[in-house]
């Protein structure tokens, strides 16, 4: 199965734009008063908001409110749809969902979660917050993606929400967009693009030429102003994390590291969702926004509370009704393949290796790691390695992928993949790619472009060996 990467820069808008999906998908909410206004920022600039206030009067204190933030490149009508979608208009809350800063109908320029936009957030909740009919002590977070990293930013921040949900984001931005020191070119590249440059601070270009060049210098200080996970160790909030399975752009670790080091409850789901190759919605979003549901009524409410302080859910890819929950992160073991060989080739080539047919099925769940010999010479810079596999049915999965810089002479590497889940049945055939970029695997997978090197570059490498961590216990049958 080659990867939907194709144009790139429906990497974010589909996930997005399908959203509007949900509406008519789910029983709708009871009426309620919409209303669309602006609300003033400090530094001139306005954000476009959409407020629902449920009918009737407010309860002693105010409403319980929620605030939805959207993707990269989308707009609240997006989150209106959701909203509406799934019934969380008109009942027990007050909705407010708003255009990001250099999205929709809002003013500014785009600086992808930074600083600005953390202010940005913070007034946001506290102009909803100094409402007479809204609770200035219950109101929630739920943001998807670009969204997700505001909530979290905004929450280590010190901004007082009493409940976050996060869906597809991350915590650490430099792993996700350049595990191991290699950007994720394609990735970055359509994120990019999805951004008008009318509306995109101009200091991000600079910072993605520094990215495809591999000068790291300005990008991790860059990225860690935009990430919350050295921070988390002391929030004490309520946190539902949701992340996807197969998300080659916001992995598994990125909720499993934050699970880690959060100390107030929290939640981990890892469901069919996501960014490429999977897709919002999916065939359990419904069990998950449920879900979603009942954690803003227990700390927000009050109301329908179970007292687990720690879950983890782990949906299987043939989801057909309820997930089971756990107190802990689930246990792996290693499964070894070793992928004997020695290849030259220049930048165009290829090592191609593959596996005999596995005698048992896995469950991959968390980053495989390949370990093998490079040596590299006439300015090779990179080394890609692309995991694939053939199903006994024929099917080809794209299991993961992962890079690391490389520079001239013979040294040992270790690749770390993608952190994901997926299944693998026994008898499948695991195919290991190495070379330049992701596609020399296949032209349409576009994960790790295949961007300028030396005509003089060549590259050797040795024996690969592959760790895959697998479920002890799968949960896909």
């Amino acid at each position: 199965m080659a990867l939907p990467f194709r144009p790139v820069v429906k990497v974010m808008l589909a996930v997005l734009a399908a959203a509007l999906v949900l509406v008519g998908g789910e029983a709708a909410g009871s009426t309620a008063a919409k209303q669309d206004l602006s609300i003033p920022m400090d530094d001139g600039a306005s954000i476009a908001a959409t407020l629902y206030l449920p009918d009737g009067s407010a309860p002693s204190g105010g409403w319980p409110a929620l605030v939805f933030l959207h993707g990269l490149s989308g707009n609240r009508q997006q989150m209106n749809a959701l909203v509406e979608g799934y019934g969380l208009t008109g009942q027990s809350y007050a909705v407010l969902t708003f255009d990001a800063r250099g999205h929709g109908e809002s003013g500014g320029l785009v600086g992808i979660d930074g600083p600005r936009e953390v202010a940005d957030t913070r007034a946001v909740h506290d102009w909803l917050a100094a409402r007479p009919d809204v609770s200035d002590t219950k109101i929630g977070a739920w943001g998807i993606s670009y969204g997700g990293g505001a909530v979290f930013n905004s929450l280590v921040a010190g901004v007082p929400w009493a409940a976050v949900v996060t869906v597809e984001t991350w915590t650490d931005l430099f792993t996700a967009l350049a595990p191991q020191g290699l950007v994720k070119s394609g990735l970055v590249a359509g994120l990019a693009s999805s951004i008008p440059d009318t509306r995109r601070d101009p200091t991000l270009a600079a910072l993605t030429l520094a990215a495809f060049a591999g000068d790291t210098t300005s990008v991790r200080p860059w990225a860690a102003a935009r990430s919350s996970i050295s921070k988390l160790g002391s929030v004490t909030t309520p946190v539902f994390m949701a992340q996807g399975r197969r998300d080659f752009l916001f992995g598994i670790d990125q909720g499993t590291r934050a699970f880690e080091r959060l100390r107030g409850p929290k939640v981990l789901y890892v469901g069919l969702h996501g960014h490429a190759p999977s897709t919002f919605p999916a065939a359990d979003t419904g069990f998950l926004m449920a879900k979603v549901r009942a954690w803003f009524d227990c700390y927000l409410r009050a109301a329908g509370c179970d007292g687990a302080q720690s879950s983890v859910y782990v949906a299987p890819e043939d989801f057909s009704g309820p997930v089971a929950r756990r107190g802990t992160l689930p246990p792996v073991s290693p499964t070894f393949v070793t992928f004997p060989g020695v290849t030259t080739f220049a930048r165009s080539g290829k090592a191609v290796r593959t596996s005999a047919p596995l005698r048992k099925a896995i469950e991959v769940y968390g980053a495989p790691t390949v370990q093998t010999t490079i040596a590299a010479s006439g300015g090779w810079s990179r080394l890609v390695a692309v995991l694939t596999a053939r199903t006994p049915a024929g099917k080809e999965i794209v299991v993961s992928a992962g890079g690391v810089p490389t520079t001239n002479g013979a040294r040992k590497v270790t690749i770390q993949l993608l952190n994901q889940a997926t299944f693998v049945p026994k008898g499948s055939r695991l195919t290991l790619t190495l070379a330049s970029s992701s596609t020399a695997q296949s032209t349409s997978n576009l994960l790790y472009l295949d961007l300028p090197m030396a005509a003089s570059a060549r590259a050797r490498v040795g024996t690969a060996v592959l760790k895959l961590p697998g479920l002890r216990t799968p949960v896909t049958k």
